[in-house]
């Protein structure tokens, strides 16, 4: 058979039948079948006609954002028995919505899906909403989300434009600038391929292909229904695709962090407020070292300008190193001993003096996970050493 390219989007509509044959057919053999919120409730796939339960789709939907399937399988599974109904969610405590999303990063995502959930439930009756305007309304949702609920949900003919689509469909065309500078273009192509009977289908296809064929370094390329119409694959460096920008060095940034404690043994932490990546959870007092400032003056700096409070900086507790999208951080963290002022919320939502112990019934951020088992295995040693 003639190797067909798709050079430009001219030759897509005579293709696009064939296109979606070959990737339905393959699908229908090697794809992901077992995906919980794609299964009916007796566990059958759905056929085009049937409709799926959209708020399941939703969480799982708003999950995977940034985050691989199976990471997100565990929470979605914790999240869907502590809240079952989009009633649950609606009526949920920030802090029990939090707590469940810790360890999934992106926190933003879990207030904007609490904040989705408590909009749509004082506007849907009978029904949910089957267009895509509606489901743009909500905080956190974008056109590809709106496009894999909608399809999911009700097998409606919307297209979608997920990190794996835009790979696949980068190496389709050999697109030779990177997918975020020729966004109109993608979705012209992601549309134009979809199949109208059979969304649902197809757009689980694609991801799938990506997902598990396609994938970013090592492309299965001799398992590919696609391989024959790949441009990329006839250049003979599928990977080189898609082309990104040249990266950019994060910022790094050194942090002070003190674990105060009181006389009682309790520790003293914040939340933040809820606004920016980490808003919301709860964290160890601290902040960002000034230029020729030692460690030690940075944790009494920020101790005193955040909670209005005097502390002995003690020894050193532990020192991690974390990378965000945007910056890297390393937090030296430092045992503090309080000795004055009435802790004050200058900089956050509040604070409280805990028990070590009840530590693992806050959501913190993921860092600081570290900083808490530090903390307990230094409590335990010094228990330890006074028994002896």
């Amino acid at each position: 058979m003639a190797r067909l390219l798709l050079a430009d989007l001219s030759e897509l509509s005579a293709r696009a039948p064939e296109l979606r044959q070959r990737l339905l057919r393959w699908w229908q053999t090697h794809g992901r079948h077992s995906i919980p919120w794609k299964l009916l409730s007796d566990h059958r796939r759905p056929e085009p006609r049937e409709q799926l339960d959209p708020y399941p789709i939703w969480v799982a939907e708003v999950m995977l954002q940034q985050t691989q399937l199976q990471v997100v399988l565990p929470y979605w599974q914790r999240w869907m028995e502590a809240f079952p109904k989009l009633a649950a969610l609606a009526a949920a405590e920030d802090h029990d919505v939090l707590l469940l999303w810790q360890g999934l990063g992106y926190y933003a995502r879990a207030r904007r899906l609490l904040a989705g959930a408590r909009q749509m439930q004082t506007q849907i009756e009978a029904a949910w909403p089957q267009d895509q305007a509606s489901w743009l309304a909500l905080p956190g949702i974008g056109r590809s989300t709106a496009g894999s609920i909608l399809s999911s949900a009700f097998n409606q003919p919307f297209a979608i434009l997920d990190g794996n689509v835009k790979r696949v469909l980068a190496r389709l065309m050999a697109c030779e600038r990177p997918p975020a500078r020729e966004l109109k273009l993608f979705w012209t192509l992601s549309a134009a391929l979809l199949d109208p009977e059979r969304p649902r289908d197809f757009n689980q296809a694609l991801m799938d292909l990506g997902a598990t064929v396609c994938t970013p370094r090592h492309p299965r390329c001799e398992q590919c229904p696609w391989q024959v119409h790949c441009a990329a694959y006839a250049a003979g460096d599928p990977a080189a695709y898609p082309v990104t920008d040249a990266p950019r060095e994060l910022p790094f940034q050194v942090i002070g962090v003190g674990v105060v404690r009181n006389d009682a043994g309790q520790v003293l932490i914040d939340q933040r407020l809820n606004e920016g990546l980490l808003g919301g959870l709860w964290e160890f007092p601290g902040g960002k070292q000034e230029p020729g400032e030692p460690i030690e003056a940075t944790i009494t700096r920020e101790l005193q300008e955040e909670l209005a409070i005097e502390a002995q900086v003690g020894e050193e507790l532990i020192t991690l190193e974390h990378a965000y999208s945007h910056k890297r951080l390393r937090f030296v963290v430092h045992l503090c001993r309080w000795i004055s002022g009435e802790p004050q919320p200058l900089a956050s939502q509040q604070v409280r003096w805990v028990e070590p112990t009840e530590l693992g019934g806050y959501p913190f951020p993921a860092a600081n996970a570290r900083i808490i088992a530090a903390l307990l295995e230094r409590l335990q040693a010094e228990s330890s050493a006074a028994a002896a």
